[in-house]
């Protein structure tokens, strides 16, 4: 038969038509196979029975056992809510519902032993459980089960009565028609060396699990394997590449060599140097380069990409290096026109505000291949910038751009595809990098240029503005300037807006004597870019402004970054505004300012700014506490939904899931052994439904 698996969830008795349309809305389940890989989210202990005179309001759920004595309906209309006494003889709690009144009136019988779970709560001084599971005495439900599945369910969903239970009765059928087509998905001496459970074993425990023991170890099972395939897919990519794309070879490095000593102004970070001879034998191979650089704000990545460069020049090829915003592109453009011009290399900057009379020379140098290195935008995407011969593509904070955006760059080459060196500020930890990007290589510069000082990073309270501002005054008299910086989201726009304009009195009042700018996302693109330009060229002290100062900005003369309202942003976000000062030779400081009453994880993110200046750590931390797909920004999120493996946990696992991977994949590429029979088909198989997971292009 067809695969069992991809059988209508309509045909499974106890679903049909109507409920089967209900959990592909719902759930997104639509076959067998979707419905067996909803893995239930927590177990609950329905062994013990409590007293109802021992229920508190604190307890996560209860399982109670006796009589209703009486029912009573309150309200009118939509308010309307039944209240129904439940006594176990020795004490009474409520039981309140809010929907469903008439079909629960009907379901009850007085005089008759019922078992009830559910959430105690409080309402004045009485506790009730709301909606709370009801179901009569019989030896089953005496007997209990310490691990009853607890499955993701939706308001909908529990409207038409399918609650977790009701899906816990689904699983057990599914499993028992489903057992004779469980096929195992893991070669065997992994089976052994791992010490796992065989497939079979595995679902029947995830669900149902006959001891603790067992519940973990169908956990790191099932987790394994996700992994494992991911993993699979991407070092596939990876080699089907290097096989495939020829890369251009460039190993003339005389240019590169006089930059070095003639022209360089600093000497370069270890990790810097590092990074450099990696790229260089990625370069030399005559494969294709794809190579991910990570780097902290500030940690000379711009520099890397410019020496790089030059080796492709040497080569007689040209390079081009694409920015998300025109600022960004402009200050890349302003940082490497100055090396270019001292080795009489040409440079050009191509953005959207560049006028048709000033494009054309351009292209016309572009073309003939007299214009080497090219900086800019999307504008470098269109269809009328054609390059002689694209050596080097580099790609900055690359997450900004689609993915159809960045395959447009790297296909203006004809003949060989150039190389590509994708470019991010964003420290993006061991587990998201090797998941997102495991088909590339990557590389980290982690280490600051010398003679850089570590950011000093304090908490204050609203309650101590006054020292704070006394703090700024200290620092505008130094001759520095300040950024201070609110919050601005969508949900709460007008509100953060008039907070916004209410911190720029403030300020002008506390510092009436020292110009300030303000720049905020509703303001027209020349207005925010003529405010900007003052506060660069130094002509305004203090700049008020929202998050969009948050990635490019470059003023080396700012060392201080106040954060307004610190708590209401997230890890990664404080840490890359932190990394706007800090760029000259100065002592920089950032003040995160927030009122008394902060949460546990506010806290935690507060705590971690004001512990460490470490990109990656933050990372990490940022992870545990947002999860994967928050990190990654909607863009990536999708890339990120899986089913039981946690990336912020499982980082260990991810690592075992990779090695045997390559293990697999080094000894047999195509899969063609017979002991991997199962592998290919399972990979083949997953193929057809899988998110494209890390292409950069």
């Amino acid at each position: 038969m067809a695969n069992f698996f991809d059988t209508s969830i309509e045909f499974l008795k106890g679903v049909g038509p109507q409920r089967a349309e209900l959990f592909q809305k719902e759930l997104n389940i639509a076959s067998f196979g979707d419905l067996v890989q909803l893995y239930p989210f927590r177990y609950e202990d329905r062994t013990k029975f409590y007293p109802i005179s021992e229920v508190i309001d604190s307890m996560p759920y209860v399982q109670i056992k006796g009589r209703f004595s009486g029912f009573e309906i309150l309200g009118m209309r939509n308010k309307k809510r039944l209240i129904g006494t439940f006594s176990d003889g020795k004490g009474e709690i409520e039981m309140v519902w809010f929907q469903r009144i008439d079909w629960v009136m009907n379901k009850i019988k007085p005089g008759i032993d019922y078992v009830a779970f559910g959430k105690p709560t409080r309402f004045g001084k009485k506790i009730n459980l709301a909606h709370p599971e009801i179901e009569p005495v019989t030896e089953n439900s005496l007997k209990g089960n310490s691990f009853q599945p607890v499955y993701p369910v939706t308001e909908k969903l529990r409207a038409r009565y399918i609650d977790s239970k009701q899906i816990a009765k689904l699983q057990v059928e599914l499993l028992r028609i489903a057992e004779p087509y469980i096929r195992e998905t893991l070669p065997d001496d992994l089976l052994t060396h791992q010490n796992f459970l065989n497939k079979k074993d595995a679902l029947k425990n995830i669900h149902f699990p006959i001891s603790q023991e067992f519940l973990q170890a169908a956990q790191q099972r099932l987790k394994f394997e996700e992994l494992f395939y991911i993993q699979l897919r991407l070092i596939k990519m990876k080699l089907v590449r290097q096989g495939k794309f020829k890369g251009q070879v460039f190993n003339d490095t005389i240019i590169l060599t006089k930059f070095y000593k003639e022209y360089l102004p600093f000497e370069l970070t270890e990790a810097q140097k590092r990074v450099i001879r990696e790229i260089y034998v990625d370069m030399k191979s005559g494969k294709q380069m794809s190579r991910l650089l990570q780097g902290d704000v500030g940690s000379g990545k711009t520099i890397v990409a410019f020496i790089c460069m030059l080796l492709v020049i040497g080569g007689d090829a040209q390079a081009a290096l694409m920015a998300p915003t025109e600022i960004l592109a402009q200050q890349h453009y302003v940082n490497l026109k100055k090396y270019a011009d001292l080795m009489g290399i040409t440079i050009s900057l191509l953005t959207g505000s560049i006028k048709k009379s000033k494009r054309k020379p351009i292209h016309e140098q572009l073309q003939s291949g007299e214009l080497k290195i090219l900086i800019g935008t999307h504008a470098l995407l269109e269809e009328d910038v054609k390059f002689k011969k694209l050596g080097l593509a580099v790609i900055d904070e690359q997450h900004r751009f689609g993915v159809a955006q960045r395959s447009k760059l790297w296909q203006k080459n004809v003949g060989v595809y150039p190389h590509v060196l994708v470019m991010t500020a964003t420290p993006i930890p061991r587990t998201l990098a090797m998941t997102l990007y495991g088909d590339l290589e990557i590389s980290v510069i982690n280490e600051l240029p010398k003679g850089r000082k570590p950011i000093i990073t304090t908490h204050q309270f609203d309650s101590q503005r006054l020292k704070v501002n006394g703090f700024i005054r200290k620092q505008v008299n130094f001759g520095r300037q300040v950024y201070v910086v609110y919050p601005l989201i969508e949900e709460s726009e007008k509100l953060d807006l008039k907070h916004l304009m209410d911190g720029y009195e403030s300020m002008t009042r506390a510092f009436p004597d020292v110009p300030i700018s303000i720049v905020h996302g509703q303001m027209k693109s020349a207005a925010k870019d003529y405010e900007m330009a003052r506060f660069i060229k130094g002509e305004t002290k203090i700049m008020v402004a929202t998050t969009v100062i948050e990635v490019g900005v470059d003023v080396p003369n700012a060392s201080v970054m106040i954060i307004e309202s610190a708590e209401r942003f997230g890890l990664s976000q404080l840490h890359q505004l932190r990394g706007r000062v800090g760029r000259g030779a100065e002592q920089s400081y950032c003040v995160l300012m927030t009122s008394y009453k902060l949460g546990a994880d506010s806290k935690m993110r507060l705590e971690t700014m004001v512990k460490t200046n470490d990109g990656f750590e933050i990372a990490e931390t940022d992870l545990k506490l947002r999860g994967p797909g928050d990190l990654m920004g909607t863009q990536q999120s999708g890339a990120l939904d899986l089913l039981i493996a946690d990336l912020s946990k499982d980082g260990r696992l991810l690592q075992q899931a990779r090695d045997a991977a390559n293990e697999i994949l080094n000894s047999d590429p195509e899969l063609q052994k017979k002991e991997n029979a199962m592998v290919r088909l399972q990979a083949e198989s997953a193929r057809k439904t899988a998110v494209n997971w890390s292409r950069i292009s």
